[in-house]
């Protein structure tokens, strides 16, 4: 029998050796939001960081333009995953909503909070087994998949608007963005240094994946791929 699995901030315990956790469009969600930030970090850093001039005429190298396209493309992809994944939390179940809010208000949550910080810090000897996300990467995931991917769309539309002209409808969106900040460059700089911060978090997040499916003896990987959450017992070998 598995001991100390946790459902969420819920003190449950469950005897199966696997448990149906993420569903499929929120696996699906998950790898076309790795690929759309694969592709959005790298055309948004030549972006930034644009190519050497070509030789020859202009009409003959395109490739900035194919870049734009690639960033472009991506971002309006991320976005209607956005919003699918917000109208998935309506109809899936607990797991899929659980991106998307903190029980700040519960002690045994910040708690969970806290022992998940020193079990990652290597200070405790036992990891405990959730169903969903550990309190940590709970407070992780709703910072990072939902605020900060938000900030990210919002000011990536906020500059596309300004090529889209005066009126466009991205310009009436998200506009108001330069209303906060009406230098321009200050959006750009906020955006360009958004995609650092993802990137390093995206080496977090892979890192601690692959460590707690080793030292944690539970799925993580996988599960965002069969959706299911297996459990080791101590005992096997």
């Amino acid at each position: 029998m598995l001991r100390g699995v946790m459902d969420a901030g819920d003190n449950v315990i469950v005897t199966g050796p696997s448990i149906y956790v993420y569903e499929a469009p929120v696996r699906l969600w998950h790898w076309v939001n790795a690929l759309c930030i694969t592709i959005l970090a790298i055309t948004g850093y030549f972006i930034g960081s644009p190519l050497p001039t070509m030789p020859g005429e202009a009409s003959d190298s395109f490739v900035m333009g194919y870049i734009r396209f690639a960033h472009f493309s991506s971002g309006q992809v991320l976005a209607v995953a956005f919003l699918a994944r917000i109208l998935w939390a309506f109809f899936g179940n607990k797991y899929s909503r659980q991106i998307f809010y903190l029980p700040v208000w519960e002690a045994a949550w910040w708690k969970g909070v806290k022992r998940e910080l020193r079990w990652y810090l290597f200070l405790e000897k036992e990891p405990y087994k959730y169903i969903g996300h550990n309190p940590l990467a709970h407070a992780a995931m709703f910072m990072m998949f939902t605020l900060f991917n938000l900030g990210m769309i919002i000011t990536g539309f906020a500059l596309y608007s300004e090529g889209a002209g005066r009126g466009s409808l991205p310009d009436q969106a998200f506009g108001w963005v330069f209303i906060l900040f009406p230098n321009s460059m200050d959006v750009h700089t906020i955006h360009h240094l958004g995609m650092w911060v993802i990137v390093i978090f995206a080496m977090i997040h892979i890192y601690a994946a692959i460590r707690e499916d080793i030292m944690s003896r539970q799925t993580m990987i996988s599960t965002m791929i069969s959706g299911e959450r297996q459990f080791r017992d101590e005992r096997e070998g």
